[in-house]
């Protein structure tokens, strides 16, 4: 029997914790809540936990401080829920590594969705599968290796921490050398939903790739080649 997937709502607003509480449960998913970062990362420590819901603004640590804490140990999809929609605090949330952004007011069908989608990207989530199945042979070019069983990236001879969404990107650009992908494509075939919000979450998470693949090896980072007025593809030099 498959194990329900487990979501903690890290949100200090009661009644919206009530209300994602009652939602998720309607789609047979587990829920977990704490009102600020603290008891949150705690029960992470503690507890198998598949997805955060995470708010910014809270009393105690707040939402920026409590993800990038909980970024330092642990690799799990986070999505942000937040009354702030303006772009600079959408960009740092990508930076810090989040995987998906909602702004409040929001629909609670929406942000099951959401969490459906990004269950089904990350392998610790139960619903669906992994977009790399464990069949899947590793994928080697010179300084970079891809081994898809265990979602596992080397460069240069060094493991890269990347986060679910960047590993997932990574993976998808590698199966299809030379190949040019639109950003909305990128949206559609890594993010795996109709996306809401600006494209250029894209362009943000292709940069934080490029960073974390240009400290283990400048060649590396050079897989990654952007196409002006398209999109993006991965490139293997002859």
């Amino acid at each position: 029997m498959q194990k329900k997937p487990t979501v903690l709502i890290i949100e200090d607003e009661e009644k919206i914790r009530r209300m994602l509480r009652l939602f998720l449960e309607q789609a047979e998913i587990n829920v977990l809540e704490a009102t600020d970062g603290e008891p949150g990362l705690a029960l992470i420590a503690q507890q198998r936990i598949d997805l955060v819901i995470l708010d910014l603004m809270m009393p105690g640590m707040d939402g920026w401080t409590t993800c990038r804490k909980l970024r330092e140990k642990w690799d799990l999809p986070i999505l942000i829920l937040t009354a702030r929609g303006e772009e600079a605090d959408r960009v740092l949330g990508f930076e810090l590594g989040t995987d998906d952004y909602v702004v409040k007011p929001f629909s609670p069908r929406e942000i099951v969705l959401r969490v459906k989608a990004l269950l089904r990207r990350h392998p610790g989530g139960a619903i669906g599968q992994s977009p790399a199945t464990g069949g899947e042979e590793a994928l080697h070019f010179p300084r970079l290796s891809l081994y898809p069983a265990g979602r596992k990236v080397v460069a240069a001879g060094k493991v890269l921490p990347l986060s679910p969404l960047e590993y997932n990107l990574l993976l998808f650009l590698a199966r299809y050398p030379g190949r040019v992908f639109t950003r909305d494509t990128l949206l559609d075939r890594v993010w795996g939903y109709d996306y809401i919000g600006d494209s250029r979450t894209v362009d943000t998470h292709i940069r934080r790739l490029r960073e974390k693949l240009a400290r283990a090896s400048t060649q590396a980072a050079g897989y990654i080649a952007t196409v002006r007025g398209t999109g993006y593809k991965f490139e293997v030099a002859p």
